[in-house]
């Protein structure tokens, strides 16, 4: 199986504490460790809306 994860800029730790608990889940169906794949997609936050507004307006509302 695949798994394809869509966030905003992660570290590295972050990442590879998704990749691991994704990993983990879709292992306790009974699936092999080696053929679960994951894919994490990193984009720009002023290209991910919430609440109508692109997130980077959200961090800057949080900011003030």
């Amino acid at each position: 199986p695949a798994i394809t994860v869509e966030a905003a800029k992660l570290t590295k730790e972050q990442k590879t504490q998704l990749i691991a608990e994704l990993t983990e889940a879709v292992e306790n169906t009974g699936t092999a460790e080696d053929i679960i794949f994951v894919f994490l997609k990193e984009n720009n936050p002023d290209n991910i809306g919430a609440g109508g507004l692109p997130l980077s307006a959200h961090k800057k509302q949080a900011a003030q």
